[in-house]
C-alpha cells in the first residue's frame, strides 16, 4: 500500500511540475503552427506581387515553412525540459549520416536551387541536356522534367544539369533557320535564286531584320549548293523550316530546275579472248 501511495504522490509531483510546462508548450505549438501557415500566405501574396518565378517561389515558401517548423518544435521541447544540447548534437551526428548516405540526393537538391536562381531555363523552354532534347514540363527540387516532341517523358537529376553545358533553344526571342539547297550544273542559278527570293518574300513569318541572306556555298561533286539563311521568332522555327523545304522542292519542279541526288554509273567492257 506504501509503494501504490509513492507512486501517486511522483505522478502528482510530475504533473505539477511538468504539467504546466506541458500544457504551455502544446498552446504554444498550435499557436506557433497558425501563425506559420499565416506568415506564409503573407510571403506567397509578396513574391506573388513581385512577379517572382512561379517555381522559386513554391520552393522558397516550403523552406521558409520547414525552417520556421523545425525552430518552433526545438523551441517547444526546451519548454517541457528537454535538454536541447544533447538534441541538438544527437540531431547533427544523425544529419551528417543522412547527408553522407544522401550525398547525390543533396547535390541534385543543390542543383535545383542553382536552376532556380539562376534561370538558365523556366518552363516551357525547349532545352538539349544531358543527351535529351524536350521541353521542360516542370523544374522540382531534385528532378528536371522534360517532356519530348513524341511525347516521351524523362526525368534528368538537377545536378549534372545545373553543373554541366545546355543549350536552351528558346531562350531568346528570335532564331536563324539554315537551308542548304543543291541544283544541278546545267540548271540557271540566277532563275534558282530569284525563286528562293521569291519563296522568302511570300513567306511573313520571315522577319526582314536580321536581314536574309542567299550565297552560293559550295560547288560539289554532283550539285551547285547555295546557302540559305532567315531569322524567325523562336516560336516560327519548325513551321518555317518544313515549309520552305517543301515550297522550294515545288518550285523547283515548276521551274524545271533540277535537284541532283547522288547516282552511279557502271560502265561494262567486254573483253575479247
Amino acid at each position: 500500500m506504501e509503494n501504490y501511495q509513492n507512486y501517486v504522490d511522483q505522478a502528482v509531483g510530475i504533473i505539477m511540475n511538468y504539467g504546466p510546462k506541458l500544457l504551455l508548450a502544446i498552446v504554444t505549438l498550435f499557436i506557433g503552427l497558425w501563425l506559420i501557415k499565416h506568415l506564409n500566405k503573407s510571403v506567397n501574396k509578396m513574391m506573388k506581387k513581385s512577379e517572382m518565378d512561379k517555381s522559386l517561389s513554391s520552393f522558397l515558401s516550403s523552406i521558409i515553412s520547414i525552417l520556421l517548423k523545425v525552430l518552433l518544435v526545438i523551441s517547444v521541447m526546451s519548454m517541457v525540459g528537454v535538454e536541447m544540447t544533447s538534441f541538438i548534437a544527437i540531431l547533427g551526428a544523425a544529419g551528417l549520416a543522412v547527408g553522407m548516405a544522401l550525398s547525390g540526393t543533396l547535390q541534385n537538391f543543390a542543383g535545383g536551387v542553382m536552376i532556380l536562381i539562376f534561370k538558365p531555363f523556366k518552363v516551357g523552354d525547349f532545352i538539349e541536356a544531358q543527351g535529351f532534347k524536350g521541353v521542360v514540363k516542370e523544374i522540382q527540387i531534385f528532378n528536371t522534367i522534360l517532356l519530348t516532341p513524341d511525347n516521351r517523358r524523362i526525368i534528368v537529376p538537377n545536378a549534372p544539369i545545373s553543373s554541366n553545358s545546355l543549350v536552351n533553344y528558346s531562350a531568346e526571342p528570335e532564331r536563324r533557320v539554315d537551308f542548304t539547297f543543291g541544283i544541278g550544273y546545267n540548271d540557271d542559278i540566277d532563275k534558282a535564286k530569284e525563286i528562293l527570293w521569291q519563296l522568302i518574300k511570300e513567306d511573313k513569318r520571315i522577319l526582314e531584320k536580321p536581314e536574309p541572306f542567299i550565297g552560293l556555298s559550295e560547288l560539289a561533286d554532283s550539285s551547285v549548293n547555295f546557302a540559305v539563311r532567315v531569322w524567325v521568332k523562336s516560336a516560327d522555327y519548325w513551321g518555317v523550316f518544313f515549309n520552305m523545304n517543301e515550297n522550294v522542292k515545288k518550285s523547283f519542279d515548276k521551274n524545271n530546275i533540277s535537284i541532283p541526288y547522288p547516282q552511279t554509273d557502271v560502265h561494262l567492257f567486254q573483253q575479247n579472248n
